[in-house]
């Protein structure tokens, strides 16, 4: 059985998927590479931001679930996704940028002997960027070419994700014996995990903590993780390999622009296996990536019904051109 190859892509939920396109277009710069619904509920929007060419272990998404309430942070949460940077100085251009654009940021800090920068958006949705200076392993994407931030300094990809939880003995074997990752370091009570090639792009981080009361799921808050997997045939091997460990799984889910296979590692804890294929660009041009309403075949034919249901977002951006913002 082929391992974890790193991340594949974080989905959140936020409070409006309009204000959460203008933060990550335009303040964040990363690429709107797909605009659907979300295929169990489809009157929720289901946006994905990725690199530019909306490559597997790049891509942040969001639901915008109706009425939802916001959530709170406590333990038994993914409460942080992290996005690499290429450099430490880069790290300096973003503080510069979102002191400007009144981001909140807690300023340039080192973690596990890397420079990060942690950071909230309107919904208190909480985000870190890691430098990638001096970092090996998993390799990154390619920051969006026609968008707003200087290259030099862009986002390009996932880095670790962390995970707050109640009973750490527990989720330790979890990491260990069932995903197969390695526990590289400790921090008091944070833990870095690794797999597959390593390096910020296939990093977990885990925090015990048993004081903080019990995470709420709301928008503002990660809804599931997704890991990177070769190939439909891996994932079924690990479909038999969560079983093997007594786990409940959803079975093979057709995602279409991946396949996937989900399983609930821990209270409040969803982890998704993703395929690295077929990936963004089957039904639309690189040129003109999630500009429309992108639908799978299996609701092509509820195209009418869904435009009525959800809001007109445009997302047009192939007739724009955006200026490099560099910080003074």
């Amino acid at each position: 059985m082929n391992g974890l190859k790193g991340m594949h892509h974080v989905t959140a939920i936020t409070s409006s998927a309009e204000e959460n396109y203008k933060f990550f277009t335009y303040v964040l710069g990363m690429r709107l590479v797909k605009k659907t619904v979300n295929q169990d509920d489809i009157q929720t929007y289901h946006l994905f931001f990725a690199d530019d060419k909306g490559s597997p272990g790049t891509d942040m998404t969001f639901f915008d679930f109706p009425g939802i309430p916001k959530g709170s942070h406590g333990t038994n949460e993914i409460y942080r996704t992290g996005f690499r940077v290429p450099s430490d100085a880069a790290l300096v251009y973003w503080v510069k940028r979102f002191d400007k654009l009144e981001v909140k940021h807690d300023g340039i800090a080192e973690q596990f002997g890397k420079k990060v920068l942690n950071f909230v958006d309107f919904d208190d949705q909480q985000y870190q960027l890691i430098s990638d200076e001096n970092n090996e392993g998993v390799a990154s994407g390619t920051p969006w070419q026609d968008g707003p931030i200087p290259l030099e300094y862009a986002i390009t990809g996932l880095g670790p994700i962390f995970v707050r939880i109640q009973d750490y003995k527990y989720f330790k074997q979890v990491m260990e014996k069932v995903l197969l990752f390695t526990e590289l370091d400790q921090d008091g009570s944070h833990h870095l995990f690794e797999v597959g090639e390593g390096g910020n792009g296939a990093q977990v981080i885990v925090e015990e903590n048993a004081v903080l009361p019990m995470a709420r799921q709301g928008y503002g808050t990660v809804h599931h993780a997704a890991f990177r997997i070769d190939d439909l045939e891996t994932l079924h091997q690990w479909d038999e390999h969560y079983r093997s460990f007594g786990l409940q799984t959803s079975g093979y889910v057709d995602r279409f622009f991946f396949k996937s296979l989900y399983t609930r590692v821990a209270p409040q804890i969803l982890f998704e296996l993703a395929t690295d294929g077929p990936g963004f660009m089957g039904d639309e041009p690189y040129e003109t990536l999630g500009e429309k309403l992108s639908l799978p075949p299996f609701l092509e034919n509820k195209r009418e019904e869904i435009e009525g249901m959800v809001r007109h977002i445009d997302t047009v951006r192939s007739s724009k051109q955006f200026e490099k913002e560099y910080e003074d």
